[in-house]
């Protein structure tokens, strides 16, 4: 990342400092060295659509917005905390990130008047909308208030569905080093990534419950005879108090 990174600054003194130029550095990152390096494979379903959208995501693990942006020019919204992580804030920073800090009710409303003035730019953000990682097959409840302010200037929402086949690759109550190694330190990581449709709805609320109902439906089918996960075993060894969203 640190390569790369150095390599864009330097090419940015002569071709500029673009969102589009950004995003091509993040897609090559992780499809040219993190996923081989990772072994990480993802199987795909379905594309993106060509206009700028509100992409809303389940959340499992910190790689997700590896998978997401894999096949995704998006900024993503991401908790302040990755701010102090090293060079992996810098990358973040440098190809399109939105810090957001969950326990600030200023910070939230930000964001969000960002999210907004972003997307009616022409370009596309990912939010992953339960506010924490979930620890159950299911998502967790929506933070509704993305979704109200795309009904309110009638962007588009597209829904994706995130699925890892192995325990070892759901976050549980360890530190970022720790959920790194235990998540690598097999062979491969095997992933399943659904894009849904298109959503627009009369009201925020109902959008979020229909982008909901779609993932949850994607998620049952994703680990229908392919997930390894003991999900009765894994939900009871989770503190499942500290993945709860933010009010």
């Amino acid at each position: 990342m640190a390569i790369f990174l150095l390599s864009y600054a330097i090419t940015s003194v002569f071709f500029g400092n673009t969102p589009e130029r950004a995003f091509r550095l993040r897609r090559r990152w992780i499809r040219w060295m993190a996923l081989p390096t990772l072994n990480i494979k993802c199987d795909v379903k379905g594309k993106p659509p060509t206009t700028p959208a509100l992409y809303v995501c389940n959340h499992r693990s910190f790689s997700d917005p590896l998978i997401n942006c894999a096949y995704l020019d998006a900024y993503v919204i991401a908790k302040a905390e990755i701010a102090s992580y090293p060079i992996i804030n810098k990358g973040a920073e440098a190809t399109g990130v939105l810090w957001v800090k969950r326990d600030s009710l200023k910070s939230r409303s930000a964001t969000r008047e960002k999210l907004v003035e972003t997307l009616l730019k022409g370009y596309n953000v990912l939010v992953y909308p339960e506010g924490t990682v979930g620890v159950t097959p299911e998502t967790l409840k929506f933070s509704k208030g993305t979704f109200t302010e795309a009904v309110k200037n009638n962007i588009p929402v597209v829904p994706i569905a995130l699925e890892y086949r192995d325990t070892k690759d759901l976050w549980q109550d360890t530190s970022f080093l720790q959920h790194y190694f235990s998540q690598f330190a097999s062979w491969r990581t095997e992933i399943k990534m659904s894009f849904g449709p298109v959503m627009r709805a009369k009201d925020g609320p109902q959008l979020s419950l229909d982008a909901h109902a779609w993932i949850n439906k994607e998620l049952k089918e994703m680990q229908k005879d392919w997930s390894k996960i003991d999900w009765g075993k894994f939900v009871n060894e989770v503190d499942q108090t500290k993945h709860l969203p933010k009010s």
